[in-house]
Order: structure tokens, then sequence, then C-alpha cells
């Protein structure tokens, strides 16, 4: 588990880099505030006591992702080279199969380090937050919370939706109900057909694991789940926020219909 001064020197180094950039780190708070004891998934270089250079590993079953930021006064020197090359001994022991590489599309110092790299470009995500529009709540698609019970079909779901691997699904599930997030369950006609994740991170609301089993998609269900969370959460006072895949046109359409904009966007190469 990460220190709070941890926390706090990753958070301020994040500020600096973004200041005045057109641009914002994807560095998964929600996993950064719980990540697992004895077990390393962050990288650090300090100057003294000043952090300079971070890298996160965030791991999605056999997949990870890498994200991390260096100084603008410390550039060029070496210093994403070094951690990087630590990530990977970490990736190697732990048997990655699919490396995806983080980058903000309008950074240039990360693209220019990609290129140093063997990876190719595989796709790109939009940060989309939710502009005031008015919704109606819809009674025929309740949230519940989620129960132990549901864990086979969350399992199933994200095989036959994000494409996981049954046993790396069955894992991922397992850590991501230890974090402190709601996780809710997505029921029509009186049965369970979707879920989703809230997670709230620095007085935002963010929206992941959103998913309907195929057999059911088409039919109204995601929009009106969709619709219900938003409603819940701005009614709390949150800002709401997403994650979508550029190429995913059907869910893109959706969180527009609902009001949700794109303000920012992460491309991902994967390693070769």
């Amino acid at each position: 588990m990460l220190r709070s001064k941890q926390l706090v020197d990753i958070k301020e180094l994040q500020k600096i880099c973004e200041a005045g950039e057109p641009f914002e780190l994807k560095l998964n708070w929600d996993m950064l505030e719980t990540r697992p004891e004895n077990e390393t998934h962050d990288l650090f270089h300090y100057e003294g006591e000043k952090l300079v250079g971070f890298i996160g590993l965030y791991g999605f079953g056999n997949k990870v992702e890498l994200c991390g930021m260096v100084h603008p006064d410390y550039r060029r020197r070496g210093i994403f080279t070094q951690l990087y090359k630590k990530a990977e001994e970490l990736m190697v022991e732990r048997n990655y199969k699919r490396i995806l590489l983080n980058a903000p599309s309008n950074s240039e110092s990360a693209k220019g380090f990609l290129k140093t790299l063997p990876c190719t470009y595989s796709f790109s995500e939009h940060q989309m937050k939710w502009q005031e529009k008015e919704l109606v709540k819809q009674e025929d698609v309740v949230l519940r919370p989620s129960t132990p019970k549901d864990v086979e079909l969350e399992i199933e779901l994200d095989v036959r939706c994000f494409g996981f691997e049954e046993t790396d699904a069955s894992e991922y599930n397992h850590n991501q109900m230890k974090l402190v997030d709601e996780y809710f369950m997505i029921e029509a006609d009186g049965k369970p057909v979707g879920k989703m994740r809230v997670s709230h991170t620095n007085g935002e609301a963010w929206i992941y694991g959103f998913a309907v089993l195929p057999e059911h998609q088409g039919k109204g269900i995601g929009r009106k789940a969709l619709t219900n969370v938003v409603l819940k959460e701005h009614k709390q006072g949150y800002p709401v926020f997403l994650e979508v895949e550029a190429k995913n046109a059907n869910a893109l359409r959706l969180y527009q219909s609902c009001g949700f904009e794109a303000y920012h966007s992460q491309d991902y190469y994967l390693k070769l």
C-alpha cells in the first residue's frame, strides 16, 4: 500500500507536469489509493526529498497498462528510461501477456519516448464528462448493490463484453471487490443482466466496468441504467465522468445522447 506521503508526492508531480499543457495524465487514482500491501506496482525516482519521476503499473488480469511522468526540469536525463527498465523486470516476472503503454494524445514528450520502444499504436480512449442535461429516472431498470452471489455473472460479463480470459476475470473481480467503490448489478424484468462500478476520487464520480450481456443489448437497458446512475451521482453533488474507446461507436453515441462530452483523449500503444 502506498504511503500517504507518496500519494501527495504523486499528486504534486502530476500537477506540475500538467501545468500549461493541453492534456491530463491518466494515473488511475482509484487504484493508486488502494494498492495491495507487499506487492510493487509503482516506481519512484527522488532527487533529495523531491519526487521527479514516477511510473505506475495497472494490472487487469493478464493485461497491464503503464503510465508515468517526469518533472519538466529533470527531463532528458534518462530518469524515465531507468524507471521503465525496472517496470519491464516486474512485467516479465508477472508474465503479463498484453502490455499497453498509455500516453496523452497531446503529449509530445510521451510520444518522443514511445518512438524509442518496440511498440505499435493500438487504440485511443476518450475521457468524457457529463454536461448537465434533463434526464428522467427510468423505473423499469434497477441498479442494486452487487453481492457475492453475483460474482459468476460479473465474471461472465468481463469475459463476453471485455474479452477477459475466465481465470483472469475471476482474479480481477476478486481484487476489485477490495476497492472502496460502489458495485451495481443492472436488473431488467427482475433479472440481473449487466453491471457497473462507480468510483469516487477527488470529489468526482467515475463510471467503470459498464457492461450488459450481448443478448440484452439494443433494448435500451444500458441507456436507462446510465441515466439512473448519473441522476444519483448528480443529486449527491458529484461531477460525473467515464471513459470509452474511440472506436466503440455504439457506446460513444450512447454516452453523448445522455449528455457526456469528450474533453481529453489517451492513446494506447501495444508493446511488441
